[in-house]
């Protein structure tokens, strides 16, 4: 009996693992959802600092612009599983890398908070998890923001951080 009872827990811990990689979340709007026949392949939670340079516009006006975001990637269990850096790029501790391109944005519900993206990988090295990749979200985003002044002349190139955490899913075609 108490063999029988593991074996159903272990089939159903798997059915609903299974069941959750292939689900991103139905709070995510239409125009940032992955595009048709993608799965979820993974999902990681990021926690860093998106970095700023103050710099003078086309306009002659400084302003906050980023340069670059610098965060670890975990898993859910909070093991460290990569890193996502400039380019924007994610590198997972496998070796594989990807780098994107944001092809979508919505305001994120929280004001102080980045944008949620949807990104489209544009180069990839390495053969593992991220190797498969073709879209990435970020979403669920907090903080990040660059500071609304304090951009200057005086302050030409200084650099600043804005912690933030968000979540990545990574989608790869359906097999």
């Amino acid at each position: 009996m108490t063999a029988r009872l593991l074996s159903i827990a272990v089939i159903l811990g798997a059915a609903i693992h299974t069941s959750a990689q292939g689900v991103s979340g139905s709070d995510v709007p239409d125009k940032i959802k992955a595009p048709a026949g993608e799965e979820l392949i993974l999902r990681a939670h990021a926690a860093g600092s998106q970095i700023y340079v103050c710099q003078a516009g086309a306009d002659g006006k400084y302003s906050w612009t980023l340069k670059a975001p610098e965060a670890e990637l975990r898993d859910q269990h909070g093991v460290v599983i990569g890193h996502h850096s400039a380019g924007p790029s994610w590198k997972h501790t496998d070796g594989s890398e990807i780098k994107g391109k944001a092809v979508a944005r919505v305001d994120a519900p929280d004001a102080d908070s980045i944008p949620w993206l949807l990104l489209t990988v544009t180069d990839r090295s390495g053969n593992g998890v991220l190797s498969r990749v073709t879209s990435i979200q970020r979403v669920h985003t907090k903080g990040g923001q660059p500071p609304a002044g304090g951009c200057d002349a005086s302050k030409a190139n200084a650099e600043i951080r804005s912690s933030y955490t968000a979540d990545y899913y990574f989608y790869a075609p359906a097999k």
